[in-house]
C-alpha cells in the first residue's frame, strides 16, 4: 500500500519524463519533509513550549525557541545539500543477464561546498557518496533481469544531513539506455567445426590422461564419451577436443535448431565466448539481422553479443 502511494506521489514530482543530461537540481525539484526523528523532536519542542508558557518560565521558553530556530535552520541546510548539485553523465559497461550492472554517475557541484551523506538509489540499488569541489563518481550496482536495452528509471538523490531532522530529496530521470548481454549457457556442447583448414577436430595427444577429460554436458555426442574413465569414476566424462587451427568458424542460428528460443540465444552467446578464449576467428549469422563477418577481439565480441541481446522477444519473433 505504501509503495503504491509512493508511486502515485512520484507521478506528480519533477521530472515527469526522461530528460537529457547534464541536469542540475534547483529549488523547483527538491522536496523537504521532516524525518521520524524530526517529528518526535517537534513534538518535544511543542511540549517544552506549552510547559514554559504554563509556568511562565522564561529560560525554558528561550531554550525552546532556540531549538525551534535550529530545527528550521536544519531544514534549509538539508535543502542546500542538494541545491546546485549536477548530474554530468551516466555510463555503464554491458553485462550479462543476472549480473549486476555497474552504473557510474558523475556528480558535480555548482559551488565549493562539500555535500556529505548523499544517498543515490535506482530501484533496489543504493549507494552513498559525498561530493567535494572536484566532484565525484558514484557507483550503483543495478540488478539485471532481461537482455536487451535497459531504459533507466528515476534516480533518487537524498540526504538527511546535517542533523537528521529533515529529509531532502530530488529525482533525475536520464533519457538513456544501457545494454545487457544474454547470459551464456552454462552447459553447452563444443563449438561447431570450423570451415577451412582441418575438417575434423583432433584429440589431445596425451590420450585419456585425466586432465584431458571433462564432465559430460547436454548435447555432447556419444562418440566423445570416455567410457573406461567414466566407469572408473562413476560419472560421465568426455574427451576434450582441440579446436582446429587455421580455420574460420561460422556461428549460425541454424546450428541451434530444436532448442527453445531463449536457449538458442544463450548457446550462441556461449559459443562466442568460447571462440574468443580459443583465439578463433568467427562470424555470426542471425535471422533478419545483417551477418557479422569474421573477426576476433573485444570489439568483435561486443558486436556479436549486442546482436544477440537485441534479438526480438520470442512472441514478436514468432
Amino acid at each position: 500500500m505504501l509503495a503504491n502511494m509512493r508511486r502515485r506521489l512520484q507521478a506528480w514530482m519533477r521530472p515527469r519524463g526522461p530528460e537529457a543530461l547534464p541536469v542540475q537540481l534547483d529549488r523547483h525539484r527538491i522536496y523537504v519533509l521532516p524525518t521520524a526523528s524530526g517529528l518526535f523532536f517537534a513534538l518535544l519542542l511543542g511540549t517544552m513550549l506549552l510547559g514554559a508558557l504554563n509556568f511562565n518560565n522564561n529560560p525554558a521558553l528561550l531554550l525552546a525557541l532556540l531549538l525551534a530556530g535550529t530545527t528550521l535552520a536544519s531544514l534549509i541546510a538539508a535543502h542546500l545539500q542538494l541545491s546546485g548539485l549536477r548530474i554530468e553523465a551516466i555510463s555503464a559497461e554491458p553485462c550479462s543477464v543476472g549480473d549486476n550492472l555497474q552504473l557510474r554517475i558523475a556528480l558535480m557541484a555548482s559551488d565549493t561546498r562539500v555535500r556529505r551523506g548523499l544517498r543515490l538509489a535506482l530501484d533496489a540499488a543504493i549507494t552513498h557518496t559525498r561530493v567535494d569541489a572536484h566532484g565525484c563518481t558514484a557507483l550503483l550496482h543495478v540488478p539485471t533481469r532481461r537482455r536487451g536495452l535497459l531504459a533507466l528509471s528515476r534516480i533518487e538523490l537524498r540526504t538527511v544531513q546535517p542533523l537528521g531532522l529533515a529529509r531532502a530529496w530530488g529525482y533525475v530521470w536520464p533519457a538513456q539506455s544501457v545494454l545487457v548481454y544474454p547470459a551464456a549457457e552454462t552447459q553447452a556442447p563444443p563449438l561447431p567445426f570450423a570451415s577451412g583448414g582441418q575438417s575434423q577436430p583432433q584429440l589431445a595427444r596425451t590420450g585419456e590422461d585425466p586432465h584431458h577429460l571433462r564432465s559430460y554436458r547436454q548435447g555432447d555426442p556419444p562418440r566423445a564419451v570416455a567410457w573406461k574413465a567414466s566407469a572408473r569414476r562413476d560419472t560421465l566424462l568426455v574427451r576434450e577436443y582441440e579446436l582446429p587451427r587455421g580455420g574460420e568458424l561460422t556461428l549460425d542460428w541454424q546450428h541451434t535448431q530444436g532448442l527453445p528460443y531463449e536457449q538458442r540465444i544463450r548457446r550462441l552467446a556461449r559459443w562466442v565466448d568460447d571462440a574468443e578464449r580459443a583465439g578463433q576467428r568467427y562470424a555470426l549469422h542471425l535471422p533478419a539481422t545483417p551477418r557479422i563477418d569474421f573477426g576476433h577481439g573485444a570489439q568483435h565480441r561486443h558486436l556479436c553479443l549486442r546482436a544477440l541481446a537485441l534479438m526480438p522477444d520470442e512472441a514478436r519473433h514468432g
